[in-house]
């Protein structure tokens, strides 16, 4: 069975096709710059050279006819013709409370998308226009929606309701609804497969650190808690937003004369390490920068890894507990520094690295020494993967 596993933004649309007969990735690409000037689409196969097509972008469906052209191609395509594309799955970022699992697309489900895309308006309307052109191209092909919230609708009230007045989750639908949760469960699962235990008999933290970042209490394969909230603006410092602040900062900003928007837009693109540093969000550029003597590199730095540590603290609190720690993501899996620095400060539970073992970059392994009580784990996400799990299961259904 084939899958096209689709990820549509605003401008741009990142896509892989899978044979989930083998799990194996046969072409992957991107489409930017869709609607804006100098667009394109990069196609590469599984057993061949990138492909890069400079075209004009007017919308979604000319970047997915592209798409699918060289997807077709007689010389550098994958399949013969669009009828071995099997089932289509999106992903689609804010699910609201209407959803806790994937579920087949159909028309009930693109109204509640519409309905929620308020929670998530820089997102969901681009999903759905991914949803929309899938559907026009291939109309009889089934069609999958995994969320990124639905991970988490397993927490319990107590830890996805805020302390504020209740009208305003009744009438506004205000709660924590958390992010990554297909990254979340994809490792959840891979790490219990690592230990050679149960997931339902695991009590597992997973930290997903990117450019935007959250860690997951995961106990018996459920999230109970996670670090992201009503918007992925909560939680860790991140690349560029702030995590968790006082919320009387942004009523002190605006009375300094900041107005709403003005404050977004320094919550959510300069703040976080960029903004400490002063230098970049990427964490690549901030290691070099303190291994210079950079002050502020290495605050920002440690901001992250300190925040990192005290959210696992707090979720091995939670779930009175912890089996193992698992770290994913662009940051979780290839800095050891990182690593490091987040479990210097977890020693009282019995937790020890392996300095030698932690030099692993981007594959699984199992990073503390033998007699370490609690394991950290690295392990690569694959939520492209994940989604397409979802759609096999559930177009097979149909």
């Amino acid at each position: 069975m084939k899958v096209l596993v689709i990820n549509a933004g605003s401008s741009s649309l990142k896509y892989q096709l899978l044979d989930m007969d083998t799990e194996k990735v046969l072409a992957k690409g991107l489409a930017e710059r869709i609607g804006i000037d100098g667009s394109n689409v990069s196609y590469q196969p599984a057993e061949g050279e990138k492909i890069v097509v400079e075209e004009p972008l007017k919308d979604h469906k000319d970047a997915l006819d592209i798409i699918i052209e060289k997807l077709t191609d007689p010389k550098v395509g994958v399949i013969e013709n669009i009828e071995e594309i099997d089932a289509v799955g999106h992903r689609t970022v804010h699910g609201g409370e209407e959803f806790a699992h994937s579920v087949l697309i159909d028309d009930a489900v693109i109204k509640t998308l519409e309905e929620v895309s308020e929670l998530a308006p820089l997102h969901n309307p681009a999903n759905l226009t991914g949803i929309r052109a899938m559907e026009e191209i291939l109309p009889d092909v089934p069609q999958v929606a995994v969320f990124d919230t639905a991970f988490h609708q397993t927490m319990p009230e107590y830890a996805y309701m805020y302390a504020l007045p209740y009208e305003l989750y009744e009438d506004y639908h205000i709660r924590k609804y958390g992010f990554h949760g297909t990254s979340h469960h994809y490792v959840a699962i891979e790490a219990a497969k690592l230990l050679g235990k149960p997931l339902e008999d695991l009590k597992l933290i997973t930290c997903h650190l990117g450019n935007g970042g959250s860690v997951t209490a995961v106990q018996n394969g459920k999230s109970v808690d996670t670090s992201m909230g009503f918007t992925p603006l909560a939680g860790i410092e991140m690349g560029t937003r702030s995590g968790d602040i006082d919320p009387s900062i942004v009523i002190y900003l605006q009375g300094k004369g900041y107005s709403a928007e003005e404050v977004s837009t320094i919550l959510n693109n300069k703040s976080g390490a960029f903004g400490v540093s002063g230098i970049s969000s990427d964490f690549r550029d901030l290691e070099d920068a303190a291994e210079k003597g950079n002050r502020r590199a290495k605050l920002a730095l440690d901001i992250f890894d300190y925040r990192v540590r005290c959210t696992i603290g707090a979720y091995v609190a939670a779930m009175d507990g912890v089996d193992a720690i698992v770290f994913t993501g662009g940051i979780g899996e290839n800095a050891p520094t990182t690593r490091e620095g987040v479990c210097k400060g977890l020693s009282y539970l019995g937790l020890t690295i392996d300095p030698q073992a932690n030099q692993v970059r981007g594959k699984n392994a199992v990073i503390t020494t033998p007699d370490s009580k609690v394991k950290v784990l690295v392990i690569p996400t694959n939520e492209e993967l994940m989604i397409a799990r979802d759609t096999v299961e559930l177009s097979e259904k149909k």
